[in-house]
């Protein structure tokens, strides 16, 4: 009686283990059998459907794109992307007690991010909406692109440097020196820096580049030529914006900067690049241009979607070239999937 049932219950053991044991196989098969989704190869604009205007981006030695922002998120908002599609929040390059504030009550507009002798030198805008004579640029720096960054405070304000609505820095070394670039609406400037990039040499003088229709500029060169990105237009009036991503090329960093018919950038002549279409307007105030894997070219930039016209997002395409001009396909946004940068990881 006892050993029957001791038998019956080894076999009630070993039916038990054998059941779980072809569950955990079937189980593991499944799991096996199943693909990892493959990753999407195209994309669609905005790649950021909040407000992120007069975008400026590097990559860091740690592989990520990290992109900065005019501070519709207060502190300047830094998100980071690996592809220049998928974007997310790293942090913000201030904050309150931090920030600048050498013009009282001012916001911090269009940043310049830029790598110079192994730190993250930020140059950026401070001004309040008509203050086109107490505005001015400064620059922070940090050790991380993420931030925290420390302000080193003003290079410079308008009533200082005698140039109206002074914002809109961008960086550029040639043969060993650094100038900063900047103007809005009042001419395009240049003036040059010290070896450090962080305060303007000893009796540096100013040079006038390009006309009073320009601001946000942004300077490429490639292959013998300078090629000047600026914007034209209102940049912020909602879906009545005007802003125009245009460009002219010299064969030197100071000009002069023509357009295809010779026209000069000082007289506002330049080429159309990105105007507005039927989904996306005020197309302006472009990134660095960045070059993929394969080769192609691309360019972030904000604009005012008619579908949701609540701030400025981000948008990007690639540039091509003809003739040794860029161009964007139609001169405008896209608006259906594109073939997204490609980026060996």
């Amino acid at each position: 009686m006892l050993k029957t049932q001791f038998m019956q219950k080894a076999i009630l053991l070993f039916s038990l283990f054998f059941i779980v044991l072809g569950s955990c196989a079937c189980n593991k098969n499944q799991t096996s059998d199943v693909e990892p989704e493959p990753e999407k190869t195209t994309y669609a604009n905005p790649v950021v459907k909040y407000s992120l205007p007069d975008p400026t981006l590097l990559r860091a030695e740690d592989g990520f794109f990290y992109l900065y922002a005019t501070e519709d998120i207060r502190n300047v908002p830094i998100h980071r992307s690996k592809d220049l599609v998928k974007w997310e929040f790293a942090g913000t390059a201030f904050n309150d007690n931090t920030r600048p504030n050498f013009e009282p009550n001012g916001g911090i507009w269009a940043p310049d991010i830029n790598f110079i002798d192994n730190k993250y030198v930020m140059f950026y805008s401070m001004s309040v909406w008509g203050g086109e004579w107490t505005c001015g640029i400064g620059v922070a720096t940090s050790n991380n692109p993420a931030g925290p960054f420390t302000d080193k405070g003003k290079l410079f304000r308008s009533n200082e440097i005698d140039v109206q609505n002074s914002i809109d820095p961008f960086y550029i070394e040639q043969d060993g020196q650094k100038f900063l670039f900047w103007g809005s609406f009042r001419g395009i400037y240049a003036i040059e820096l010290n070896s450090d990039a962080l305060s303007i040499k000893e009796n540096a003088q100013k040079t006038r580049i390009a006309g009073t229709a320009y601001e946000g500029v942004y300077i490429l060169p490639r292959n013998g030529y300078y090629y000047m990105f600026a914007s034209i237009g209102s940049c912020c009036e909602g879906i009545n914006s005007t802003y125009t991503t245009v460009v002219g090329r010299s064969d030197n960093l100071f000009g002069p900067y023509l357009n295809k018919a010779g026209a000069s950038m000082t007289d506002n002549h330049h080429e159309v690049l990105i105007r507005g279409n039927q989904r996306f307007v005020g197309t302006g105030h472009n990134s660095e241009i960045i070059t993929d894997d394969n080769g192609n070219d691309w360019i972030l930039y904000h604009a005012v979607d008619k579908n949701n016209p609540k701030g400025r997002v981000l948008m990007l395409d690639r540039i091509h070239w003809s003739d040794g001009w860029p161009f964007v396909i139609n001169s405008s946004p896209s608006i259906t999937e594109q073939g997204k940068p490609f980026f060996n990881h």
